[in-house]
């Protein structure tokens, strides 16, 4: 059986909520996984200038979830493909429908 991989984000900038006494992503957003210095896109972490966030997980930052989307703007598309995103926008995986025989 294949392993789920948890994916933490990497932003294009940040902020400090008071409330929860945490240090949260801002601005456009992609998935990163921990240990390696690039994106699931492909874009190395530091000639971005993107800064990690290891303790948000990829789910929390969609609007739907509650968590830490506040100040996301944009989320990377390439990297929602290739991370996966629930919720009710989201694509349902290609499936054939009627195969030739």
């Amino acid at each position: 059986m294949a392993a789920v991989k948890r994916y933490a984000v990497a932003a294009t900038g940040e902020w400090f909520d008071e409330e929860d006494n945490a240090r949260l992503p801002a601005g456009e957003v992609h998935a990163w996984e921990q240990g390696r210095n690039e994106t699931v896109c492909g874009l190395a972490l530091s000639r971005s200038r993107l800064a990690r966030f290891a303790h948000v997980g990829w789910p929390d930052v969609f609007p739907e979830s509650g968590g830490a989307a506040d100040r996301v703007r944009r989320v990377c598309p390439r990297c929602s493909a290739a991370a996966g995103r629930q919720g009710g926008d989201a694509r349902p995986r290609w499936q054939r429908v009627r195969p030739r025989p």
